[in-house]
């Protein structure tokens, strides 16, 4: 008699020790009982595609994708998602049973989520949204925002022309702002999001002026190390209702999860907890 396939899954990633994937998808399978394995890949660029082709063969079901092969990754897919395709990035590789790769972005998915769960019934059609920063992140949200409603999503860049960008790919609701902007729209926004580095454990502060920030705005960050960034402790005191990025890795992780071992897992305080320890 055959036994039946463990499926196995993993991050992909140079560097990938880093990565708290391996945490959340072991503590789901074991939470669960579920049969598999999730692992974290080292792989180096160049490899990407070799490797790819191989792991279907060796029994992996799927991989998540982190820096920095998301440009690639999507690329090298035989399915591409329309929100992947958008984003043009991929950070959720599915393999099929006849070894085809199909490529998903769920970090704009995750990001509405996180946010949801923190506050039931928000929208992002309640007000226009600053998004700081134009990166591959900023790119999942702006592209989340605008899919959920938003008129005007504000995104603000050190470097004008990179901003300019996102509103060349994602269309007219995205207002380029210069940094030195950032105060004004501050004060004109229903929700904030820094999807920088910025503020970050090792990196440079988030320097921005807050003093037009006032409830009802929303605001959130990405960064989740420290949970509590300065950003966000600035806007608790100021009464405003904030989010902590943790949340967006968790809500980002469940649709591959689900795919990959056949059930839908929940991102709760336990699950939180785990991670972080």
């Amino acid at each position: 008699m055959t036994k039946p396939t463990v499926p196995l899954a993993g991050v992909i990633g140079d560097p990938v020790g880093h990565s708290l994937s391996p945490r959340l998808h072991g503590y789901w399978l074991r939470r669960y009982g579920l049969p598999g394995h999730y692992v974290p890949l080292h792989i180096n660029h160049a490899d990407l595609p070799e490797a790819l082709g191989v792991m279907p063969r060796m029994g992996f079901v799927g991989v998540n994708v982190t820096l920095p092969h998301k440009e690639l990754a999507l690329s090298l897919a035989d399915i591409v998602t329309d929100r992947a395709a958008l984003i043009g990035a991929a950070n959720t590789l599915t393999f099929t049973a006849n070894g085809q790769i199909q490529a998903d972005n769920t970090d704009g998915l995750g990001f509405l989520s996180n946010i949801r769960q923190s506050l039931p019934g928000w929208t992002a059609a309640a007000g226009p949204a600053l998004v700081l920063g134009s990166g591959g992140a900023a790119k999942a949200i702006v592209q989340a925002l605008i899919s959920d409603g938003a008129r005007t999503v504000y995104v603000a860049n050190r470097t004008r022309s990179r901003a300019d960008g996102l509103r060349e790919q994602f269309g007219a609701r995205v207002s380029p702002q210069d940094w030195t902007q950032i105060p004004q729209l501050v004060g004109e926004s229903a929700l904030i999001v820094n999807t920088t580095s910025l503020g970050m454990e090792g990196q440079a502060p988030l320097n921005i002026d807050l003093s037009r920030l006032r409830p009802p705005t929303i605001v959130t960050d990405i960064v989740y190390s420290p949970l509590e960034t300065e950003l966000l402790k600035d806007a608790a005191l100021r009464g405003c209702e904030t989010v902590d990025g943790l949340g967006m890795l968790l809500h980002q992780a469940v649709p591959g999860f689900e795919r990959w071992f056949s059930y839908t897992p929940f991102v709760d305080e336990d699950l939180r907890a785990a991670v972080l320890e």
